[in-house]
Formats: structure tokens, sequence, C-alpha cells
């Protein structure tokens, strides 16, 4: 039995970790022919030495057996010619089955490619809507979704989105491989604390943002909004920024006036996932647009503002834990200093268990 998985993107490259260690864990003890075989394809969509390969050496990700080295460019370009690459590997190997993550336009690429040709999707993350059509991922989903026959999802709600699309076929709720991948790194981000020493950092004693999507970072006027709030709120504590290299390179000049503008706006390189993580569990407060991020900012407990106008993560918002601002500068700054920490804090999106209850469907199911 031979899966491809295709994934091409620092999120993808966590949520597939889960899955990897997974089949790992059901091979062994087995006799080869009863093995799952695993091919990971990487399409290069994230390209960056510090947004890319720090994250499978962390995750302990075997190495690709491809990669097609993709790197940037429109969607249309990027996609298609992910699709080229991604198709004459599935001719090549002839897998059972193809398995794609999330909602970059490596999943909706890696989707086509197997569609076309006929071998069953598996799309882990499935169902999430955001409504906003004019958001690249949200595209991404849906397609995805429509080409996939097995459907693997993180809660009801998705299940609910699914259905109201006329799927029904092979949808399964099994929680979130997010889950699973933040028990992985929680004692590893520990011993981690050190990017809290190198930055000077104080646990509780700073905020964390991160800006990527392209809502945000190709919108002049919203990045500038967000920025200035940034910058507003870093006169009265400390904000540490992880500055992806698109938002650094769309920024321009800007970027080197913030450097000087502020010490306590800290704009720092990318870092791994356990340095995340644990920038994460000691941040006061995290303002971010990653869809990860919020879930992940959840699970640690620690109140969130989502720099975008809505989420496909509803019900971190419904808990009161997080707060959609938007690119308002007025709202963002409002809500870092007004916000109160909910007393409840329910169960969401799984136990930990998600890539092994996708594995057992999977294999329980005889997809072949």
């Amino acid at each position: 039995m031979k899966i491809v998985t295709i994934i091409g993107a620092r999120p993808q490259f966590i949520k597939a970790s889960t899955v990897t260690r997974a089949i790992a864990k059901y091979n062994r003890g087995k006799a080869k022919k009863a093995q799952i075989t695993e091919v990971i394809l990487h399409t290069g969509q994230h390209y960056d030495e510090a947004m890319s390969s720090i994250f499978f050496r962390e995750l302990e990700i075997p190495k690709p057996k491809y990669n097609l080295n993709i790197g940037s460019g429109t969607h249309g370009v990027q996609t298609g010619q992910m699709l080229a690459g991604i198709e004459k590997v599935l001719i090549k190997e002839k897998p059972n089955w193809v398995l794609v993550y999330g909602d970059t336009n490596s999943t909706l690429a890696g989707a086509l490619a197997a569609a076309k040709i006929h071998i069953p999707i598996v799309h882990v993350e499935a169902g999430l809507r955001s409504f906003n059509r004019r958001m690249p991922e949200e595209i991404n989903r849906i397609v995805a979704d429509l080409l996939s026959s097995f459907l693997f999802c993180p809660s009801q709600v998705a299940v609910d989105n699914l259905a109201r699309e006329g799927i029904i076929k092979n949808v399964f709720i099994v929680g979130d491989v997010m889950v699973d991948a933040l028990c992985f790194a929680s004692e590893k981000s520990a011993r981690h604390a050190r990017v809290l020493r190198k930055h000077k950092l104080q646990p509780d004693k700073y905020l964390l943002a991160t800006i990527h999507r392209a809502e945000n970072t190709d919108n002049r006027e919203r990045l500038e909004n967000i920025m200035k709030a940034l910058s507003k709120i870093a006169k009265n504590e400390t904000v540490v920024l992880p500055m992806h290299p698109r938002t650094r390179r769309l920024l321009g000049d800007r970027y080197t006036s913030l450097l000087t503008s502020s010490s306590s706006l800290k704009i720092i390189e990318p870092v791994g996932y356990f340095d995340i993580i644990a920038l994460e569990k000691s941040a006061r407060m995290i303002l971010t647009d990653s869809g990860g991020i919020q879930k992940e900012a959840y699970w640690l407990k620690v109140p969130c503002a989502t720099l975008r106008d809505e989420t496909e993560w509803l019900e971190t918002v419904d808990s009161g834990w997080n707060i959609l601002t938007g690119a308002n500068s007025a709202k963002i700054i409002k809500t870092v200093s007004a916000f109160k920490t909910p007393v409840k804090h329910p169960m969401l999106y799984g136990n930990g268990k998600a890539a092994e209850k996708c594995l057992k469907t999977l294999l329980e199911h005889k997809l072949t």
C-alpha cells in the first residue's frame, strides 16, 4: 500500500509529520508486504531555509523523495508548475492514494493532479470555510474538498459546512492533527527557552505577532495599518515579530524605518517550529493572521487577536479566546489593551490522536 504525501508550506510540514509518525508506528513489527509506503513530495512552495528545511529536521520528517523547487510566483504560474511536476511523480509512483493537507496552492495542485489521473485523494483538514472567496485559500479548500474521496474534518462545524455543499460521503470527524503536533512539540519546545534568552524576553511580558497572509501583505493599506498598530503598541510593551521573508520584501523601505523607530518592536528572523511554540507559550498575547497559530494560541491558553476580517476557526472566536480585529489599527490597539481572559476553556479539535484516527479510518475502509 502506497501513499504519496504532498506538502509545500510550513503548516503542512507540521501537519504531515503527525501522520508520518503514525505510519511509522503502524509499520513497526509488520512484514514488509503489510507495511504502508509513504512517498513525500515537497513542491518547494516554501523554499527559504528558515521556512522549510528546519521544519523537516525538527519534526523528524524523512527527507522528501521529490522536491519540485517551484518557489514563488503568481497563483496561476505557481499552481500550473506544481500540477505538471506532481503529475509526473504520480504517474511514476502509482500510489493507492494521494494525501493533501490544508488550503495552499500545493493542496490545490495535488488534488487536481491526482483527480485527473483517477487516484483517490485524502484531504486532511477538510470542510473549513471562511466564506470569503476573495481569499485564495478558500478556493483551494473548496476545490480540494470537491475532488477528495476521503475528507477528514477537525470539527462538527467543518462537517456541517461540507453537508451544506452536498458532500456527505466518507466524511469523518478526526480532530485536528495540529493538536497531535503540539503534543509532540510541547516537551521539546521547553528546551528551546533559549529563544527567550536570546531576545531578552520575560514570560508574559511581551506580545508575539506574525503576518504573512496575502490579504494583509499584498494590500498596502492593510499592511501599513497593522504595522502602525504594532508600532504604537510597542511604545508601551515589547512586541516580537518574526518577519516572514515575503512580508519583509513587501515592506521595502518601511522595514528599515521600523527597525530604528522603536526598540520595543523586536523584528527577528523566522524561527523553527519549537522556537515559535516556545514564543507562543510565554507570550502575554498573540496577534496573527495565521490559522495554525490561532489554534495553537487557543490550546496554549494564550489570548489571540486575529488580524483578519474572518476566520475558518470560528470555535476559537465563539469561546472568547480569539478576537477578530481585521487590519483596523484602533481595534487592534483596543483589543490588546482591553482583552479579558475567559473563565471557560472548552476542549476543541480533539485529544491529540487525530493522525492515528486518520490512518485507522483509511485502513478500516480499505481504500485501495
